[in-house]
């Protein structure tokens, strides 16, 4: 017992103060408009607990709120990025879908204006190495045959050189082995345009004493029964006559913005 009694010594003697305070403050109970010695004194030491009490939940509370606060507006940024990228998609699908509408009705208004059977096809390829050409999505079930002229809103585009099922490939103007001939618009001087490097073109066989100048709008001729007469090649960039030369070097850049043709019309007979 003794043994007992040192060991939870110090509990028993807490429990029972703990008890004495208790029945000594429910005594006074009944004065509840005046506070005792006793209760002043545990006022006053429980207001610093009291206050830090405080101070810890509205800390809590408020860290709390502005978590949810946070959530809150994280979820709103989401949906606002959201909305944002679905307006831009749609925006480039309308601006597309206009541009696209835009090339069309130059197609088909060149469509109408060249007298010959033709057929809109749309480019889904290119190919520059090592010839200049590009890919269509039309072939011999459409049509198409080799040989048959290609050309865009702004003019020449090439000619069909190989027809597979439903595509076919065609070679640019701006190739080494395309020859077509040629018309200054100005002065009639005639030549032959072929392609050279860097997306350019020559007008070759223009004699010295022809008269062709810088800013010179060369047509196709009508000769060679492949293009019909009057269309744009492309404009004469520079000329050089030489002193001993028979014929003149001259420059050519094409008509049409060839790395940018997303659209192209087939002619479907050549021209006689």
């Amino acid at each position: 017992m003794a043994e007992f009694n040192n060991k939870y010594r110090f509990y028993i003697f807490a429990g029972v103060a703990l008890f004495a305070v208790m029945i000594f403050y429910s005594l006074n109970l009944r004065e509840r408009n005046h506070a005792n010695v006793f209760e002043r004194g545990v006022l006053n030491l429980m207001a610093p607990v009291n206050r830090t009490a405080s101070r810890i939940n509205n800390f809590c509370f408020s860290l709390w709120t502005d978590y949810l606060y946070l959530v809150e507006v994280r979820k709103e940024n989401h949906q606002l990025l959201e909305v944002t990228k679905s307006q831009n998609t749609r925006l480039i699908e309308a601006q597309d879908a206009l541009l696209a509408n835009e090339r069309l009705k130059k197609i088909l208004e060149l469509k109408h204006a060249v007298d010959t059977p033709s057929l809109v096809a749309s480019v889904i390829g290119e190919d520059h190495s090592p010839s200049f050409s590009i890919f269509i999505d039309r072939g011999e079930a459409d049509g198409l045959r080799e040989g048959m002229p290609v050309v865009a809103a702004g003019g020449v585009v090439g000619q069909v050189v190989k027809v597979a099922s439903n595509s076919a490939r065609v070679l640019l103007l701006t190739d080494s082995a395309s020859a077509i001939t040629g018309t200054v618009l100005r002065s009639r001087a005639r030549g032959v345009v072929k392609g050279k490097e860097a997306g350019l073109c020559s007008l070759e066989f223009a004699l010295r004493d022809e008269d062709v100048n810088v800013g010179d709008i060369i047509v196709t001729s009508g000769m060679g029964g492949i293009f019909p007469k009057g269309l744009p090649i492309g404009e004469v960039t520079t000329v050089n006559k030489g002193e001993y030369r028979i014929f003149q070097t001259v420059d050519v850049r094409p008509a049409v913005n060839l790395p940018r043709l997303e659209e192209v019309l087939i002619l479907l007979k050549h021209h006689e």
